[in-house]
């Protein structure tokens, strides 16, 4: 992770995380097993609403490169939630991959043939936010520094 974190620039990690969060977010409401978008199911709202914390949280890293400030407690209990929600990333990716492998079961059927391809896409979108996730918490330890509890006061 360190030879791609000191290969990439942290104003590149942070337009490359939008654009594949904004991609997911669009092929959030995709299914893939009847090549149709479903905008009304309740449950394709999870994702962005909880996408909206990563997006407060790549603003935050922004702005304290940028303005050269220091780690505080709210920024602090962001990273900490974008900890969740990189488990929920996990999750997805794993769905994904799950039903890409279900594809066999269901050889009888019909299968769309866009249904391997987006698959394959949404896989690696996945494998991309997760790594450049990551990246975004070293960026942040090396550019913004270490969170010392000790400074923090109520």
């Amino acid at each position: 992770m360190k030879i791609i974190a000191s290969n990439l620039s942290w104003k590149v990690l942070l337009r490359l995380s939008v654009i594949i969060l904004v991609a997911l977010l669009f092929l959030n409401f995709y299914n893939l097993y009847t090549n149709k978008f479903y905008f009304f199911k309740i449950d394709n709202y999870i994702f962005p609403i909880l996408t909206i914390a990563h997006f407060v949280y790549l603003y935050v890293i922004s702005f304290k490169i940028r303005e050269d400030e220091h780690p505080d407690p709210t920024m602090r209990n962001l990273e900490y939630s974008l900890y969740a929600i990189f488990l929920v990333y996990s999750y997805k990716l794993s769905s994904i991959i799950g039903i890409l492998s279900s594809k066999a079961d269901f050889i009888n059927y019909e299968i769309p043939t866009t249904f391997t391809p987006v698959g394959i896409v949404m896989i690696a979108l996945f494998v991309f936010l997760l790594i450049l996730t990551v990246l975004t918490f070293i960026y942040r330890k090396e550019k913004i520094g270490a969170y010392v509890f000790e400074e923090y006061q109520l």
